[in-house]
């Protein structure tokens, strides 16, 4: 690619910021079993988008490998190119190159040392749950539905025994392929809004399947089927099989990412 002096333009890094629903996807990160075509996946439908609009190959890295079904109101990834088209153009440029259910919500040059994973300071996720007998037809890719009126007082005093420094082993599925368990949760709540909860957990980094596990621990006790002590034994034993289910991932939405 040449530009109007005639010169090749320089390798750029680029910070992109991108929303999606994760209902028709298998996950951010690209998959393709043996034998088979490959997953439809957010990194792969981006990454394609990408190739179009910068008119070569680009390897596009995502903060969080979110998990099929979960969806992201401001998932973070970086790439490199070689481009002319102006940064401010470029996430409208991508957006109509893309499916219906994912938005380039803005690119931004960055340094070329910045790194979307390692960078991170801190993330949000939040686990949203219709708390009503009404099943949540209109919302059912985006909602879990738990028709038992939760006891959000409860919920909320265990929820505050998951903030600090802790070993998070015993709310992390098997295969997290970590070799540290230990995670630091910055804030932890429940919040109620009409027929609407919301489970707010920020921290640098989670483990595999880790805010759906706690979700699902803390509706065990909003339901009073255990107490709010289950969280100090699930943290000392390290004991998956303590901690509530593993609630499913339409309710988990990535929100924001924050960075230096």
């Amino acid at each position: 690619m040449i530009d109007g002096c005639g010169a090749s333009p320089a390798l750029r890094r680029y910070k992109l910021t991108i929303a999606y629903d994760g209902s028709g996807f298998h996950g951010w990160q690209k998959q393709q079993p043996p034998g088979t075509e490959p997953l439809r996946t957010v990194q792969g439908v981006v990454e394609q988008a990408l190739v179009q609009v910068m008119r070569q190959p680009v390897c596009l890295v995502g903060a969080s490998r979110t998990d099929a079904g979960v969806h992201a109101a401001a998932q973070v990834a970086h790439f490199d190119a070689a481009a002319t088209m102006p940064v401010d153009r470029m996430a409208a440029a991508i957006t109509s190159r893309l499916p219906e259910d994912v938005a380039a919500l803005r690119v931004e040059t960055a340094a070329l040392d910045f790194d979307a994973i390692s960078d991170v300071v801190c993330k949000e996720y939040r686990y949203r749950i219709h708390n009503t007998f009404q099943r949540p037809l209109g919302m059912r890719h985006l909602v879990y539905h738990c028709w038992v009126r939760l006891d959000l007082d409860r919920m909320n005093d265990a929820a505050s025994r998951l903030v600090g420094e802790h070993d998070f082993k015993g709310f992390s599925a098997a295969g997290h392929g970590r070799e540290s368990t230990v995670r630091t949760i910055e804030h932890c709540a429940v919040y109620g809004q009409v027929d609407q909860v919301y489970l707010v957990v920020q921290g640098s980094g989670f483990l595999y399947h880790m805010v759906r596990i706690i979700a699902g621990t803390l509706v065990e006790i909003g339901r009073r089927r255990m107490d709010s002590e289950r969280i100090n034994e699930v943290l000392c034993s390290g004991d998956r099989r303590m901690a509530g289910p593993t609630l499913p991932p339409n309710g988990l939405c990535l929100e924001w990412i924050r960075y230096p």
